[in-house]
């Protein structure tokens, strides 16, 4: 141990793996207290054992097995995969194995935060992905978070890698993660869409680089929507439309959707708790009319007809189309009222939630952290503390991309980072509720760039 330790080689293994190993134990807290099995976890294991024992990719009903589209295959072929090497039932076995792969996603942080700027980059970026709680909390979720995570970075690390010595094997790398990434979710999407263009001009514009760099460039984008084929081929075959991903509203072909529920409902909402208070409650459970902020209501008429909708809605706790027709009715003279407020200022209030909200979910707590009435001093300071913690991430990320942008080589690789980070945010603005998981994509990046800045001076490494 002496010998390893005087080594400054040795020194760097040695804290990599004391790293690693706090990580891991992290990692294990979070599965033996907080795991989360229900939901959409069970929807995924549903899907993928009526895949494996009837050969149909649906839910089971009473007179059999109804074929879904609303959710891509990648993450139930991942479970499929830990259900035939644990056992049928194991969903708890998948989170061990979401440990290994977010651990991976650790240290090609780390790998990256080298190329950066040096060792030190890389143990700083290894530490502070190994502890952070926003991406050890997935890997207790039977959710797509950790993998997606995963082919995020790997996506990035590879894309370094080839502008450094362009090879075929980092273009069938690439192609892979980037593949896969859009089978987990389909937003994911939009990482091929900054890491492409990277890949095709990251060389430089001169003629002979990018005429090098055409060919490869194309063969990794059809590597991408290779395996989006055969989904295409199957929904078509089963459903009749053209759907090479997944549905906006996660609703199968002929399923009622309540648009004019939703549409109401982006007329106010902001916060992480009106959609669990609210959103994820409509269509199935009762709704709370207590629950709703003062911002929903702009006319005692408003408040009033929100109040009658909400109870003939409570009264069969089921959408309807005269109930959607009255949100619709709702909305109309919502939106008509105030263009500006629903168009441009609600969307962005919902993306800085989503931003900056502390990002540990599954502890428990009030919704509303910030109220101290419903807060113990435990929870407002545990809430605060995380909180801090994120937005202390964003604002290093931001100078440590501020001090790489003197590195010509890595400019490509930033654009990049920049470019998934733009594309993913307009499309946030799009969405209806309020989540603070769509946006822990950005947390490995912002690790790197933290590094990088906690880093000085930095070093090249070529």
């Amino acid at each position: 141990m002496m010998r390893l330790m005087t080594n400054p080689r040795g020194r760097v293994l040695f804290w990599s793996i004391v790293a690693l190993f706090a990580g891991a134990l992290l990692r294990a807290y979070c599965i033996r207290h907080y795991p989360q099995l229900q939901g959409d976890p069970q929807l995924y294991a549903e899907v993928i054992r009526n895949w494996m024992t009837r050969g149909v990719y649906g839910f089971t009903q009473e007179f059999g097995v109804r074929p879904t589209l609303i959710r891509l295959p990648g993450y139930p072929i991942f479970l499929g995969i830990c259900f035939w090497l644990f056992g049928m039932d194991n969903l708890r076995a998948a989170l061990w194995v979401q440990v290994a792969f977010d651990l991976m996603t650790c240290g090609l942080l780390a790998l990256l935060a080298r190329r950066f700027a040096g060792e030190r980059a890389a143990i700083t970026a290894l530490w502070l992905a190994a502890l952070c709680p926003f991406m050890a909390e997935f890997t207790a979720a039977g959710l797509t978070e950790t993998l997606t995570l995963f082919c995020t970075v790997l996506a990035f690390w590879v894309l370094q890698r080839w502008l450094d010595t362009p090879q075929w094997r980092w273009v069938v790398v690439l192609g892979a993660a980037l593949a896969y990434a859009i089978l987990l979710r389909p937003d994911q999407g939009l990482l091929a869409a900054a890491v492409l263009p990277a890949m095709l001009v990251g060389r430089g514009f001169r003629l002979p680089q990018v005429k090098g760099t055409i060919v490869p460039t194309a063969a990794c984008a059809l590597l991408v929507v290779l395996p989006l084929v055969p989904w295409t081929i199957r929904n078509y075959r089963v459903f009749h439309v053209l759907q090479p991903l997944a549905p906006r509203y996660a609703n199968d072909p002929g399923e009622p959707n309540p648009y004019g529920f939703q549409r109401w409902y982006r007329t106010w909402a902001i916060d992480y708790a009106s959609t669990e208070d609210i959103y994820w409650d409509y269509d199935g459970d009762a709704l709370d009319f207590a629950t709703l902020p003062t911002r929903a209501f702009d006319s005692p008429k408003q408040y009033r007809e929100t109040a009658a909708v909400f109870a003939l809605y409570n009264q069969t706790k089921r959408n309807s189309p005269e109930v959607d027709a009255r949100f619709a009715a709702l909305a109309e003279e919502r939106v008509r009222a105030h263009p500006v407020r629903y168009y441009l200022l609600l969307p962005i209030a919902r993306l800085g939630n989503m931003l900056l909200r502390p990002r540990v979910d599954w502890l428990p707590g009030p919704l509303r952290w910030w109220r101290w009435s419903e807060s113990s001093p435990l929870q407002f300071g545990r809430a605060l503390f995380l909180g801090t913690l994120n937005l202390v991430l964003i604002v290093f990320a931001a100078v440590g991309a501020w001090r790489l942008k003197t590195r010509p080589e890595l400019r490509p690789i930033l654009l990049a980072m920049l470019a998934y980070g733009v594309l993913r945010c307009a499309l946030l603005l799009t969405v209806d509720n309020s989540e603070p998981r769509y946006t822990v994509e950005f947390v490995p990046l912002w690790i790197v760039l933290t590094g990088v800045a906690l880093t000085r001076p930095p070093v090249v490494i070529g």
